[in-house]
């Protein structure tokens, strides 16, 4: 599937764009599609008004030049041109490139080097230096004069690819200015690019119950208690751990405990819960998240929870590769109502946060 019909954050990469900006004023609004495309492209598209599909060329050159065509019968003033695959589209970018044209045929968005630049010779080897301060990373939208840059792109006699537009107005004469781009307009190129812009947060809640029984163990976020009763369960029914992971789990929409270690099956009879925690820890950061902070609520009238706390937190603390203030756990009642308020059993309720990596 080309990436622009590729879903992120719920939608097709191209209707974020199409929508930001139709929302900015962009009216009539061209598309540029891949030929043998307009089934899926209407798909990704479908619902929003004042859109005008147009087949593309055989490069990116005569495709931008086929959209500005279908632009001509509206002789429109200025026009935005802009790539699909960069989904996060900020207005204030938009606000500046038009304002730039009151000055010039043409305006880009650009971000500055950061990281040394070099030139590389065959085989990989640096043959000199670059001069990052006069160098910038360029972006889309461009914004341009319309009839400037229809008129440049009619007379381009260059390489059929042409990098950008302003490289296509630049070689016909035309000003293009410069103004500040912003790094929400990075361009999905890659598939692990979407991963990338997995949103920067992930919150996921958990909630477990175990019933107390005399003559069990009884564990808690790790650590065994002493306690007249303990809670029963396929594993050691560390009602604490279950909610936790649950809320891993839920937090990367990765299902629950139970679909990881099914209760029916005999090899985690007696398992210690730890072994579950960890695995959920893993398929966060598998998924391309650091865990950012645990909030866990125990509730329950015995065994008192106060004497435990600290050393509950840094068993979590240390299963999950955690600093200790990233993890609180708290204690309550239900005033003796309900099968807590009866000592009949323990209930578990946890939030977790998750940060992305690409975002620390």
């Amino acid at each position: 599937m080309p990436k622009q019909f590729a879903r992120w954050r719920g939608k097709p990469l191209v209707r974020h764009s199409a929508e930001a900006l139709l929302r900015a004023g962009a009216q009539p609004l061209v598309v540029v599609i891949p030929k043998g495309t307009e089934e899926i492209a209407g798909e990704a598209l479908a619902g929003i008004d004042g859109i005008t599909l147009v087949p593309g060329g055989e490069s990116r050159q005569q495709s931008v030049c086929n959209g500005l065509e279908a632009l001509a019968k509206g002789n429109p003033d200025r026009v935005l041109i802009h790539d699909a695959a960069r989904p996060d589209l900020p207005l204030a970018v938009i606000d500046r490139l038009l304002g730039a044209l009151d000055q010039h045929d043409g305006a880009i968005p650009v971000l500055a080097l950061v990281d040394s630049i070099a030139h590389a010779g065959v085989g990989e080897v640096m043959v000199a230096p670059a001069d990052r301060a006069q160098l910038r990373r360029v972006q889309t939208p461009q914004a341009f004069r319309y009839a400037a840059i229809l008129q440049a792109h009619r007379a381009w006699q260059g390489e059929p690819d042409a990098g950008d537009d302003a490289q296509v107005l630049m070689a016909s004469g035309g000003s293009v200015a410069l103004v500040a781009g912003d790094e929400r307009l990075a361009k999905v190129t890659f598939a692990e690019d979407f991963r990338t812009f997995s949103p920067a947060n992930r919150i996921g809640q958990g909630f477990d119950v175990h019933r107390l029984a005399m003559g069990e163990d009884l564990w808690l976020c790790g650590i065994k208690l002493a306690h007249e009763s303990g809670l029963v369960g396929h594993s050691d029914a560390d009602v604490a751990i279950h909610a936790l992971v649950d809320a891993l789990l839920g937090a990367i929409a990765a299902g629950d405990i139970g679909s990881h270690f099914p209760p029916c099956d005999p090899q985690w009879k007696g398992t210690p819960s730890h072994r579950f925690l960890t695995h959920a820890a893993e398929l966060v950061a598998a998924a391309g998240y650091a865990i950012g902070n645990v909030d866990l609520t125990l509730i329950c009238e015995a065994p008192r929870i106060g004497p435990y706390r600290d050393a509950m937190r840094q068993s979590l603390a240390d299963i999950l590769h955690l600093e200790l203030e990233q993890v609180s756990v708290k204690a309550t009642t239900s005033e003796r109502l309900g099968f807590t308020g009866r000592g009949e059993g323990i209930a578990a309720q946890a939030v977790v946060c998750l940060q992305s990596l690409e975002m620390r």
